[in-house]
């Protein structure tokens, strides 16, 4: 690819750390992977910060990990734009910088990467032009997906070789767990807990404690912290402290990295996740999960959470896919989680073996990175 070898991926940190966690899995998969000149624009480098330690959030440009971070501030700086533009999760460029791209001439490639879903609608989007209103510029909609009709998922090259070595060798999990401070008892199911405010922990956590089987519970910092402080009676946790009630361990880490964060999520035989970038990550992961999915007006999420409910549940048995179904409903309706994890334990193997299996079907689609650029090569004049 001689042509468009410059990209330039625009990206707002909104309340989370979904955006930004995509935008930089993308940017360094295309630096990294297709050798492609990257530059991301951030708003947020604090937040960005805690995402990735080597990003100094005082500099208004540096290189990290191929990458070049260019602090997204106002008035934008002058700027030349790059051969293709992604707009990544409904930010809008900067009016300055529009403008340079409709007088260049060839016109770049403008790409609005869209939130990943399994509704139907999707495939019939993903890929249509949007002629701008007054400029001569054609904006272009991705929508990341689940199949060969979408933008695929992200999963950079050697992902699933180092996932399978890492679970395979109890000598490298067993490390992994004491780089973290602990040791798990060989009986104890071994669950990560990331999520937002979430009313069902509590009863979830104490369905753990006065259950038969031995928890241990790793919750990386998130909105969760202080509801699961408030059950163990606590006024705060803090990263290294642990607490134990009945058969329940848990574990407080600091916010990890994505590397670290991949092998929590291999590690462990449990994950609830949020947002997009860890469901994709845990879904990656081939061990079941829990998605709560970020909280829309009017209830439009639950559309999203049913479409890859439908997707994800195919081929399982009808009680195993209800016990799923209705373990996930509780956890993102907030209330209902414990008694819905007991009959959810009564499936357990079976959704277990079907998480190795959906993530095998997954495999089988080219990931994002390499579709995007394609996509965009074949937009190149």
């Amino acid at each position: 690819m001689e042509t468009g070898r410059n990209w330039d991926i625009f990206c707002t940190v909104v309340d989370n750390y979904g955006d930004i966690g995509v935008a930089w899995r993308l940017a360094r998969q295309l630096a990294a992977g297709h050798g492609l000149n990257v530059r991301l624009w951030v708003d947020d480098l604090g937040s960005f910060h805690h995402l990735c330690t080597a990003i100094n959030p005082i500099l208004s440009a540096q290189s990290v990990d191929g990458v070049t971070v260019r602090h997204w501030v106002s008035p934008f700086p002058d700027a030349t734009p790059a051969d293709v533009v992604i707009e990544a999760f409904g930010c809008k460029l900067p009016q300055s910088y529009l403008t340079a791209m409709a007088a260049m001439q060839p016109k770049p490639v403008w790409v609005n990467l869209e939130y990943l879903s399994a509704e139907d609608w999707v495939e019939g989007c993903h890929g249509l032009p949007s002629p701008h209103p007054r400029l001569p510029l054609t904006q272009h909609f991705y929508f990341p997906g689940f199949n060969a009709h979408t933008g695929g998922l992200l999963h950079e090259a050697g992902l699933a070789e180092r996932r399978i070595g890492f679970q395979r060798d109890p000598a490298v999990q067993d490390d992994f767990w004491m780089s973290l401070g602990m040791k798990p008892a060989p009986d104890a199911l071994r669950v990560s807990l990331f999520g937002y405010e979430n009313p069902a922990v509590a009863e979830l956590l104490e369905a753990w404690a006065e259950g038969e089987l031995p928890v241990l519970c790793v919750l990386p910092e998130s909105k969760l912290l202080p509801q699961v402080a408030a059950f163990f009676g606590a006024t705060g946790l803090i990263p290294g402290e642990q607490r134990q009630r009945g058969k329940l361990i848990l574990h407080v880490l600091p916010f990890l990295p994505q590397p670290r964060y991949d092998e929590l999520l291999w590690a462990c035989d449990l994950n609830f996740v949020r947002g997009e970038d860890s469901l994709v990550r845990g879904l990656w992961a081939a061990r079941p999960l829990v998605w709560h999915i970020y909280p829309q007006r009017d209830d439009a999420h639950l559309e999203k959470l049913n479409a890859f409910l439908k997707h994800y549940c195919a081929g399982m048995s009808p009680q195993s896919a209800t016990a799923l179904q209705d373990f996930w409903h509780a956890w993102n309706a907030g209330k209902g989680a414990g008694p819905a994890w007991v009959n959810y334990r009564q499936h357990q193997a079976e959704i277990d073996a079907h998480a190795c299996r959906w993530v095998d079907c997954l495999l089988k689609n080219e990931d994002m990175g390499a579709r995007l650029v394609q996509f965009c090569q074949s937009k190149l004049k």
